[in-house]
């Protein structure tokens, strides 16, 4: 019941992004609005971590899998990416270069405050 819980949690706030990204009309998906919404309330504390973290090590543990549709649709478009994959060779470089970047960054700065 407890991981149920847990799930429902997650799944509010994964539903209240999608809500507020069709209400707002903005280009930002759902699910990364329903994230910023979590880190919020995980920053305030009216969520502790101990009320997602079954839900979320059972997500981490399995994640491999959440990426097979995200694979299968990337081969069902081979024509498509292999018409402009200099483009989107480039638009991976860069964003893996600016995350690498903005989480290293991150890090230092929280190990800063602690």
């Amino acid at each position: 019941m407890k991981v149920l819980r847990q799930f429902g949690t997650i799944l509010v706030i994964l539903m209240a992004g999608e809500g507020i990204r069709i209400a707002t009309g903005i280009s930002v998906p759902g699910t990364v609005i329903g994230m910023m919404i979590l880190f919020l309330l995980l920053l305030v504390k009216i969520i502790r971590v101990e009320n997602i973290e079954l839900i979320s090590k059972f997500l981490l543990d399995h994640l491999a899998f959440l990426f097979v549709p995200a694979g299968v649709g990337l081969i069902s478009s081979l024509d498509v990416i292999g018409e402009a994959w200099l483009p989107i060779m480039m638009i991976v470089i860069i964003s893996t270069i600016l995350v690498v970047g903005v989480t290293g960054w991150t890090v230092q700065l929280l190990k800063r405050r602690r």
